[in-house]
């Protein structure tokens, strides 16, 4: 399995300027302009504007878009 990287060079490093790494959390990643980390220890992703884990029902309409956006590009 790979992965593609869609935001630029820029985006991705003000990304992490503003957001960096968190103690136990993988990330950030970008998932179409929406910031994630990941929780190994709970097996979720973590949103940092909401102060909540994302269900897993919206990670697979997040990850459905990304693969639209992919494709299209």
């Amino acid at each position: 399995m790979g992965y593609y990287v869609v935001a630029d060079r820029t985006e991705t490093s003000q990304m992490r300027d503003k957001y960096g790494p968190r103690k136990g959390l993988e990330g950030p990643f970008n998932f179409g302009g929406r910031v994630l980390y990941y929780d190994p220890i709970e097996g979720k992703h973590y949103d940092p504007r909401t102060d909540f884990y994302v269900e897993h029902d919206e990670m697979i309409i997040i990850r459905q878009y990304l693969i639209e956006l992919l494709n299209r590009g």
